[in-house]
């Protein structure tokens, strides 16, 4: 449920393609009865892997445009803000989410900024009518998350517990009757890698989202996001339950090399972290409970943080704070750690059981889940 991710991404092999392939987009805006001064938007949006955020000046009558090089459909937030008030805090009425292709694309922003109107961008009608099938499961998880931090605060672990268990299921009943039923019934749709993406999430089940990937158009498996959506699934594969875990040599905390197959021999849990992240701190309780229960019985973590540069001391610390004695190692790059990208880590906190022989038997063990795996393999 709760879990830091991945937000930008950069992968520089694919600038080649961005510039071969890119098409001019142009957007033009308009503000109308809106009560707010609005004199700038900004266009926040990903391009090829690489975040862009752009800036257009809104004229005395309202106007304004953007002129963007895309190779493909993307979803772009629009922010309206007034400059001459800096310290104004962004709100929802100041910001629209629109997805735009290739052209020429008009938007009105009518009453209020997020009210928006778009013509000229396909994408954009099968990007609303997504949103008015996901907005019951949005409301009803705008509740459930409001009653999860409530229990939180309250320090009411049990209750929070059974509110995220609610807030998971609600999610994979989003995701096949939102997106499962949308991709079935829209292959050729400009939104399918979108939508596909949506639907796999951040840990991928690459043998059931591959089929579903094959049934794309080709255009859209040629897509940038299609390609890379295809990268991950391959990743994937090679990481689902009954794989063999592969191998990989990080520093410990004290700059000494630690190979995974090292470790063979026992039970192993691969637990991707991070000092910064806090519902991996929140998780680490539940592990060290476990840590301390089978350790002497052939079982062992080694944790992969995904702190940034820099911050070695503060990973100590989280180390020491949360009690965690056992191997840590990292390469202190933030999302680039090498393990997680041969992992295809897009979220944390993510784990992996490995049996003795080093095959995957459990992924994404949280709370009580972990030590009832464990016992099932080696007893109370």
């Amino acid at each position: 449920m709760k879990k830091c991710t991945l937000a930008l991404v950069f992968i520089f092999p694919f600038l080649a393609f961005a510039q071969k392939n890119a098409t001019n987009l142009t957007i033009n805006g308009t503000l109308k009865n809106i009560p707010d001064t609005i004199n700038m938007v900004y266009a926040s949006y990903m391009n090829n892997g690489t975040r862009v955020m752009d800036s257009a000046v809104v004229t005395e009558n309202g106007k304004y445009q953007f002129n963007l090089f895309i190779t493909e459909p993307i979803r772009v937030q629009l922010m309206g803000r007034n400059m001459a008030n800096k310290k104004a805090r962004l709100v929802p009425k100041n910001v629209a989410m629109v997805f735009v292709e290739p052209g020429k694309v008009t938007i009105n922003n009518v009453d209020s900024f997020a009210n928006i109107n778009v013509k000229g961008s396909k994408a954009h009608e099968e990007f609303t009518k997504l949103n008015t099938l996901d907005k019951s499961f949005n409301t009803q998880m705008e509740v459930l998350y409001k009653e999860y931090s409530n229990h939180m605060k309250a320090q009411d672990k049990e209750a929070a517990a059974k509110t995220e268990a609610a807030i998971d299921a609600l999610e994979a009943q989003q995701k096949e009757e939102v997106y499962g039923t949308y991709l079935k019934a829209n292959p050729n749709s400009p939104l399918a890698i979108y939508a596909l993406s949506q639907y796999a999430g951040y840990s991928i089940d690459g043998d059931k989202i591959e089929p579903i990937f094959n049934t794309l158009s080709t255009e859209n498996q040629n897509t940038f996001s299609g390609t890379e959506l295809k990268r991950k699934i391959e990743i994937a594969k090679k990481t689902g339950i009954g794989k063999m875990a592969m191998d990989f040599t990080q520093n410990d905390t004290l700059g000494n090399p630690i190979s995974l197959s090292s470790f063979k021999g026992k039970y192993v849990l691969v637990d991707f972290w991070a000092s910064w992240c806090g519902p991996c701190r929140r998780e680490n309780p539940n592990v060290v409970k476990v840590f301390n229960q089978y350790k002497d019985k052939g079982f062992h973590i080694i944790g992969v943080s995904l702190d940034q540069p820099g911050a070695k001391d503060r990973w100590m610390k989280a180390i020491h704070d949360d009690k965690l004695t056992w191997t840590h190692v990292s390469d202190l790059q933030f999302w680039n750690n090498e393990v997680a990208k041969q992992y295809g880590i897009q979220s944390i906190p993510q784990n992996l059981l490995l049996d003795p022989q080093g095959k995957i038997v459990a992924k994404n063990l949280r709370g009580e889940t972990l030590g009832i795996e464990l016992e099932k393999f080696l007893g109370k």
